[in-house]
C-alpha cells in the first residue's frame, strides 16, 4: 500500500513538473520575440556610434576600393608588358595599409589615453611615428620586391628582373608615403577632435586611400623605371643607392634610442610575414590572371573585396587594441561581453557591405561596356565569400590581439598588419574558390 502511495505521489509530481516545464517552455517561446527585440534594442544603443561611424567609413572605403578595382580592371597593358607585376600588387596595397593602419592605430591609442593632443603641432610622438613609418616603408618595399621575384622563380612565372622589381616597389612606396603620411595624421587627429572614435574611422579610410593611390603609384613608378632603364648605368647607380639608403635607414631604426627602435623592431618581423602573405595572394592572382582578365567583374571585385575585408578586420583590431590598452577588455582567451559586442557589430556591418560591393563591381563593369557575371551572381559571390572570411577572421584577430598583449607586445604594431595581411591572402583564395564554385555549379 505504501509503495502504491509513493508511486502515485511520484507520478503526480512528475506530471506537475512536466506541466510546469511545458508552461515555462511555452512562456519562453511567446516572450522570445520580445527578448530578441530588447536585446537588439540594447545592442543598437550600445553600438550605435560604432555602426554609424564605421558604416560611413566603410562606404567611403568602398568608393576608393572601387576606383582601385576599375584601375586594376584596366591595367591589362601593364600586366602583360611587365610580367610578374600582379604578384607585387596585393603585397604593395597591403603594405601601405599595414604600415599606415598601424600608424593610425598608434595615434588613436595615444589620443584615447591622453598622451597626444589632437592638434596639428610638432610633438615627439608624431615625429617618432613618422620616422618609423618612413623606415618601414623603405625596408618593406625592398623585401616585398625580393619576395615577389622569389615567388615568380619558385612557381615558374615569367617576370621582370630583380632590379625592376626593387626600383618599382621602392619608388611606388615613396610616392604613396608622401601622400599617406599627412592624410593619416589628418584623419586620426581631426576625427578625434570632432568627437568621432578614430578606431572606427582611421583604418577603413587609410585602407581606401592606400588602395586608391597605390595602383597609380605603381603605374607611375613603372613609367619612371622605364625612363631610367634607357641608360643602364644610371639604372644600376639608382639601384645601388636605394639599397644603401635602405640598409642605413634600417640600422638607424634598430639602434635609435627613442620609441622608433621599439616600433621598428616589433613591426619589421611582422611586416615581413605580411609581405610573404601578400605575395602569396599575388601569386594566386597571377596564376588566375587569364581567368581574371576575361572577367572584368571579378578583376574589379578583387581590390573591393580585399579592401572592405581589411577595413572590417582593421576596425575590429583597432577596437580590441584600444580596449586592451584602456582596460575595457581583459586579456583572456575567452571572448567576453565587450568583445562579443564588437564581434556582432562587425558581422552586422559585413551583412550590409558585402552585397553592396558585389553590386558596385558588377555595375562598374557594365558601365564601362564590359560583360559581367550578373548582379545577383556578383552579390552572391561577394556575400558568401565575405561571410566565410569574416567568421574566420573574428577569432583570428581576437587571439592575435589577446596573445600579443599577454606577451608584452603592443597590439597596435602586431594586430592590424598581421590580421589584414592574413585577410588579403585568405580573401583572394576564398573569393576565387567561391566565384568558380558558384559560377560553375550554381548559376
Amino acid at each position: 500500500m505504501k509503495m502504491i502511495r509513493q508511486f502515485g505521489e511520484s507520478s503526480i509530481a512528475l506530471v506537475v513538473n512536466l506541466i510546469l516545464f511545458l508552461f515555462n517552455g511555452i512562456k519562453y517561446i511567446f516572450t522570445l520575440p520580445n527578448r530578441i527585440y530588447v536585446y537588439i534594442k540594447l545592442f543598437l544603443e550600445d553600438t550605435d556610434a560604432v555602426l554609424k561611424e564605421s558604416l560611413i567609413a566603410l562606404s567611403i572605403c568602398a568608393v576608393g576600393d572601387l576606383c582601385a578595382g576599375i584601375i586594376l580592371g584596366n591595367m591589362e597593358f601593364f600586366l602583360k608588358t611587365y610580367p610578374g607585376l600582379m604578384v607585387i600588387i596585393p603585397g604593395a596595397i597591403g603594405m601601405r595599409g599595414n604600415i599606415f593602419g598601424s600608424f593610425g592605430s598608434r595615434l588613436s591609442t595615444h589620443l584615447h589615453i591622453g598622451t597626444l593632443s589632437p592638434e596639428f603641432k610638432r610633438s615627439e610622438i608624431l615625429s617618432e611615428n613618422i620616422t618609423a613609418s618612413l623606415i618601414l616603408t623603405m625596408v618593406l618595399s625592398i623585401l616585398l620586391a625580393v619576395i615577389a621575384k622569389g615567388v615568380c622563380i619558385a612557381f615558374g612565372f615569367k617576370s621582370i628582373s630583380i632590379y625592376d622589381f626593387v626600383l618599382i616597389s621602392f619608388i611606388a612606396g615613396l610616392i604613396s608615403t608622401i601622400i599617406m603620411l599627412p592624410i593619416t595624421m589628418f584623419i586620426s587627429l581631426k576625427s578625434f577632435e570632432g568627437g568621432w572614435d578614430p578606431d572606427n574611422i582611421t583604418t577603413p579610410f587609410i585602407a581606401a586611400v592606400g588602395d586608391f593611390f597605390t595602383l597609380p603609384a605603381i603605374i607611375l613608378s613603372v613609367i619612371i623605371v622605364g625612363f631610367i632603364s634607357i641608360i643602364p648605368i644610371v639604372k644600376m647607380i639608382v639601384f645601388v643607392a636605394v639599397i644603401f639608403v635602405t640598409i642605413a635607414a634600417l640600422i638607424a631604426g634598430y639602434t635609435a634610442k627613442s620609441d622608433v627602435r621599439h616600433i621598428v623592431r616589433q613591426s619589421t618581423p611582422v611586416l615581413f610575414i605580411c609581405s610573404l602573405l601578400g605575395t602569396f595572394a599575388g601569386g594566386i592572382l597571377n596564376d588566375s590572371l587569364t581567368t581574371l582578365l576575361k572577367n572584368q567583374t571579378l578583376l574589379t571585385l578583387v581590390p573591393l573585396f580585399s579592401g572592405e575585408s581589411g577595413g572590417l578586420v582593421s576596425i575590429l583590431g583597432a577596437r580590441l587594441s584600444s580596449g586592451l590598452h584602456s582596460g575595457l577588455i581583459d586579456p583572456v582567451l575567452r571572448p567576453k561581453k565587450h568583445t562579443v559586442e564588437n564581434f556582432v557589430a562587425i558581422l552586422t556591418l559585413s551583412v550590409v557591405m558585402y552585397p553592396v560591393i558585389g553590386f558596385l563591381a558588377e555595375s562598374s563593369t557594365i558601365a564601362f561596356g564590359n560583360i559581367g557575371v550578373g548582379i545577383l551572381e556578383s552579390m552572391s559571390i561577394s556575400f558568401l565569400a565575405g561571410m566565410i572570411l569574416i567568421l574566420l577572421m573574428l577569432l583570428v584577430v581576437f587571439y592575435i590581439s589577446t596573445i600579443s598583449y599577454r606577451r608584452g607586445l603592443d597590439p597596435d604594431n602586431i594586430v592590424i598588419p598581421l590580421s589584414t595581411s592574413l585577410t588579403d591572402s585568405i580573401s583572394t583564395l576564398i573569393l576565387i574558390v567561391v566565384s568558380l564554385g558558384l559560377l560553375n555549379y550554381v548559376f
